[in-house]
């Protein structure tokens, strides 16, 4: 029988686990301190009700401990209760500990500021009049300690000064550490909301332009099917010695590659073998894309260059990853199609390919936006390509960077993740 894995912690659940942490240092600190003002200063309190709400507040983290083992979320309601019974909990301690004079009192402010840092604006004033409400209370109502109210001194130094020199420090350790945790983990949360959102639009423009390209290559089908009949009756027209014959040749063969690309589109829009990729050797499959791409552009010159490192990787690849690259190596060559340099290298955890090409680079201006929405570098260009190209490695875990090199032009930099070839 399988068990169910624990659920992640969200962050009200982190934040309410250190918030437990801070109440489980700050309410062990106050015990100490009552034991060494009892037995080494003379404190006169009543010790009953003062260890009464110690162990009840032990009781109640030890609950929030057991809670937090329970696989439901935690509120900004239920992080607001649990506040409110630590100042609950810190006025009652006040009160049977000299109210007001007791150098700990501003401690108030270390839930007050967990509120301000991690709950919403009206839970935090709820927090701080709370806490202000139990302050002026036991400025009026409370049970003196004489040591406190009569200025007793700890060498030349006055208890209460001494005191308030603890808390200071107990407060500003606790605020630094733990609020920074829970501001990070805040931040962090809406890093990760705001990516998600921005996955979430660009998977809407892939789908929004997958779909216009299916229409789009089911109409191409008649005028291209056209062309092939009239380039062939031309063919058959010219004299064999006529130069138009080599023309109308290379226009036929490059019709041909577009009714094959277009039957290949949509022999590959089977969705469950796009959700498939097949695993293969990185260098044949990437041998077999350059080639492909040379033949629909033959006045490109290249050098293709495949590190000679042990253990060979592989690649998920399917049909979009090959039309991604064809589409970096295009860009490429229309930069410059002399001389483009192709190289594939690896490490342990991913495949490296780049492509050089020698032709003015990329402007810096739009170097940042270049596939994240439909920019291009192209003046005729639309961008969709680079797009879908950034889109597409984005989806097989990898990504796309292009740097301007230092000796001129361009350098894309492809990075895909390896895969294990016994996986299939």
């Amino acid at each position: 029988m399988q068990h169910a894995l624990p659920l992640p912690l969200s962050t009200p659940n982190r934040n309410l686990v250190r918030l437990t942490i801070v109440r489980g240092i700050t309410w062990t600190g106050f015990l100490g301190a009552i034991i060494f003002g009892i037995e080494v200063l003379g404190f006169q309190l009543h010790v009953l009700p003062v260890i009464s709400v110690i162990v009840a507040m032990g009781l109640v983290n030890v609950a929030t401990w057991w809670r937090l083992g329970r696989p439901r979320a935690v509120t900004d309601t239920e992080y607001l209760m649990h506040l409110l019974t630590d100042i609950a909990g810190l006025t009652l301690l006040f009160y049977f500990t000299g109210g007001s004079t007791n150098p700990f009192i501003t401690y108030y402010l270390v839930p007050v500021t967990i509120a301000a840092a991690t709950l919403p604006w009206l839970y935090a004033w709820i927090i701080a009049t709370a806490a202000l409400a139990g302050y002026t209370f036991l400025m009026v109502l409370y049970e003196p300690v004489p040591q406190l109210s009569h200025g007793m001194l700890v060498g030349s130094i006055s208890l209460h000064v001494l005191g308030m020199w603890l808390n200071f420090g107990l407060s500003a350790g606790l605020v630094t550490f733990f609020i920074f945790k829970m501001a990070h983990a805040l931040r962090r949360r809406d890093q990760m909301l705001s990516h998600t959102r921005e996955n979430a639009l660009r998977n809407e423009q892939v789908l929004a332009v997958a779909t216009q390209a299916a229409g789009t290559a089911h109409e191409l089908g008649t005028p291209l099917s056209t062309m092939a009949v009239l380039l062939k009756e031309m063919h058959q027209d010219v004299p064999s010695d006529s130069p138009l014959r080599e023309d109308i040749d290379l226009l036929r063969s490059q019709v041909d590659i577009c009714k094959s690309r277009l039957q290949h589109l949509v022999a590959n829009a089977d969705r469950r073998r796009l959700a498939e990729p097949e695993i293969r050797p990185a260098a044949t499959w990437l041998q077999e894309v350059v080639q492909r791409w040379l033949v629909l552009r033959p006045d490109v010159s290249h050098h293709l260059d495949i590190a000679q490192h042990r253990n060979p990787p592989h690649l998920a690849v399917d049909a979009t990853l090959d039309q991604a690259l064809l589409n970096l190596l295009n860009n490429a060559a229309d930069a410059n199609p002399e001389d483009i340099v192709i190289q594939l290298d690896w490490d342990d955890d991913l495949v490296i390919i780049d492509i050089r090409d020698h032709g003015p680079g990329v402007a810096m201006s739009i170097a940042d936006q270049l596939g994240d929405t439909f920019v291009s570098t192209k003046t005729k260009g639309m961008g969709i390509g680079l797009f879908l190209t950034h889109a597409t490695i984005n989806r097989l875990g990898g990504g796309v960077s292009l740097y301007n090199h230092e000796e001129g032009g361009a350098l894309t930099e492809v990075k895909l993740p390896r895969q294990d070839p016994d996986r299939q």
